[in-house]
């Protein structure tokens, strides 16, 4: 499938005219009035050209970037004015509180090189980590963080820290969908590099010191101290490993491939090449930061193709939401309309992103960087490799045929179009639950290898010897397995096995009883399917039988714990956790009765 490629501008006209031409309507300012010799901010400055509405006092957004663009500039020509040891010395104690001063001593490097798409990456990686800093000092008052970036400047927490004036400053350029809202427009790959001016760069920079410079006072005041929360660190690395390693032939082929793509709006070609650099440089979490924004963008240009809806392309006003990655993989649009892209990405590209992207099990990896919650020094190359051949494969899918035939037959690309076809869910709570009943099932089948009790110390445990008790568990086991082998393929036969378990195992019952759940839960796996054929009544019994069971085994838990050992009580719950299994399946209750029975009509 082919795209067209309609515009020079994912900006919609309004928030294009507010980023790249509101702020150069007025002169410069004199820097001296804005930053001291020795690297103080003047706040005062600053805040003064913040301008409210009349009616509501809430900030004029428009007025306030029209004032405050000037100023921008005069902020930028200082900073290019300086060389990166006088910038050290005058700013590198007041960026401590971010926790990354070495990446905003890299952001003041991207601007003196004046490259266009390096100021972008600057401008996403200081946006981010002036996010998670702000989190930090939120958590000095409150207690729960708040998740998106325009919540927590709106905070009192913040305003008590730095004055509500200045919280009003970042929202302006960081914080507002009514304001440059230049952290959003960049992260989800709404704005090319030629519209970033780098001048907002250079900005934040000193507003980053300058935050330092409030906050120190604040922190001597109250005798408090910052503290940083550790990064979040990616421990499912060889859940991850899918795509064949990329190396120097495969890169060079992405390049010619993003060249002719039609995946690639042409304002975005830079994103990919850079990005492709950044891999061949070992700047893998640059590669991904620059990646994620263009995978959207790619995906929102093919989301408003196939749904017909070409105006969703560019950025929403301000009263309306973007199309995001959240919507994008939704099954409906907002109007109960069936979303037409995951028909069209197919089921193998749909659970990779939300493998990647969405699953809470999973690595999440747009919202960690984002939100500046990974040490960008330790991504790891696995993942990048796993987004960046991911994305190769949709610039291969949607594009011109011909143009792309002979790349699409090499053997590194036909190998990536391979391991992305059959790719299946990691994450997905189905897969979790997958692997946790395997997990189960490998712990219960060593439990022959425990040690054997002597029998001397037998009589010391309080119901191990009451083999009469056990005797009804036993009865009602053998009858469920029974029933549960009629779902079971020919050859394959759980009730001799699970009984010869019975009878030889120390411990008498639970094997047999847990094999059971694991058992059931696996047949209700298999059929998860015919859930939706459920009527509502029936659902919610359904809900309430599998968090039965769940209680079951969590007071086993506490009940069977070496400090307690509470065995009469264990006998008890297992026969009551039967019967009801016992009268749920003769109600003809499970999923898998119920696909029987779609079967047989």
């Amino acid at each position: 499938m082919s795209l067209a490629d309609p515009v020079t501008s994912c900006l919609s006209p309004a928030v294009h005219y507010m980023v790249c031409k509101l702020g150069f309507e007025i002169d410069s300012h004199s820097v001296n009035s804005i930053v001291s010799e020795n690297g103080e901010v003047c706040w005062r400055t600053i805040t003064e050209l913040v301008h409210y509405l009349e009616s509501d006092q809430n900030v004029d957004y428009i007025k306030s970037v029209q004032l405050l663009g000037p100023l921008c500039e005069s902020v930028h020509l200082h900073l290019q004015s300086l060389t990166m040891e006088q910038f050290e010395v005058q700013y590198s104690l007041w960026f401590q509180w971010t926790n990354c001063t070495e990446l905003l001593l890299e952001v003041f490097a991207a601007l003196e090189s004046m490259e266009a798409t390096a100021i972008a990456l600057s401008l996403m990686k200081l946006t981010s980590s002036l996010e998670r800093a702000l989190g930090d000092v939120f958590l000095l008052i409150g207690k729960d963080c708040p998740f998106l970036l325009r919540d927590l400047l709106a905070s009192q927490e913040l305003a008590a820290v730095f004055g509500q004036s200045v919280m009003n400053v970042l929202r302006v350029f960081i914080g507002s969908p009514y304001g440059l809202n230049l952290r959003n427009i960049l992260w989800h790959g709404f704005a090319s590099p030629q519209e970033i001016p780098a001048k907002y760069c250079s900005m934040l920079l000193i507003l980053t010191a300058g935050l330092g410079q409030l906050l120190k006072i604040y922190l001597l005041q109250t005798e408090t101290i910052l503290v940083h929360r550790p990064y979040i660190a990616f421990t499912n690395l060889k859940e991850l490993d899918i795509f064949p390693d990329f190396n120097h032939e495969a890169l060079s082929l992405t390049e010619e491939i993003a060249k002719m793509s039609s995946f690639v709006l042409k304002t975005m070609l830079p994103f990919w090449i850079a990005a492709l650099t950044a891999f061949r440089q070992h700047r893998y979490a640059d590669c991904v930061i620059l990646l994620l924004p263009q995978l959207e963008t790619g995906l929102r240009l093919l989301f408003t193709t196939v749904n017909k809806c070409p105006n969703r392309l560019l950025t929403a006003e301000s009263s309306s939401l973007y199309t995001t990655f959240d919507e994008m993989l939704t099954k409906q649009l907002n109007d109960k309309e069936i979303n037409q892209l995951p028909l069209i990405l197919g089921e193998s590209s749909m659970e990779f992103l939300w493998d990647f992207l969405n699953h809470q099990e999973g690595p999440r990896v747009r919202d960690h960087l984002s939100h500046g919650e990974i040490n960008l020094n330790e991504f790891p190359r696995e993942i990048a490799n796993q987004i960046l051949a991911f994305s190769v494969t949709l610039l291969c899918r949607f594009s011109e045929e011909e143009e792309l035939a002979a790349l699409k037959e090499h053997t590194a690309i036909k190998a990536l179009i391979s391991c992305a076809s059959c790719y299946r869910s990691r994450f997905h709570p189905v897969a979790q639950l997958k692997k946790q009943v395997l997990e189960c099932m490998k712990s219960i089948s060593s439990w022959p290898e425990l040690p054997i009790v002597p029998e001397e110390q037998i009589q010391d445990i309080p119901g191990l010897e009451r083999s009469a008790e056990i005797s009804p568990c036993i009865s009602i086991t053998t009858e469920i397995l029974s029933q549960l082998q009629h779902h079971l393929p020919q050859n394959c036969y759980i009730l001799d096995d699970l009984m010869n378990n019975l009878l030889t195992e120390n411990i008498k019952f639970l094997s047999p009883v847990l094999r059971l759940i694991l058992m059931l839960i696996i047949l209700e796996l298999i059929n998860i399917h015919t859930v939706c054929q459920k009527n509502p009544c029936d659902y919610q019994q359904y809900i309430k039988f599998l968090k039965s069971i769940l209680q079951y085994t969590e007071n086993l838990v506490t009940y069977t714990r070496p400090e307690k050992n509470k065995w009469d009580e264990s006998m008890e719950l297992t026969h009551k956790a039967l019967i009801k299994i016992r009268t749920f399946t003769e109600r003809k209750l499970t999923l898998m009765q119920l696909a029987t029975q779609v079967k047989l009509s």
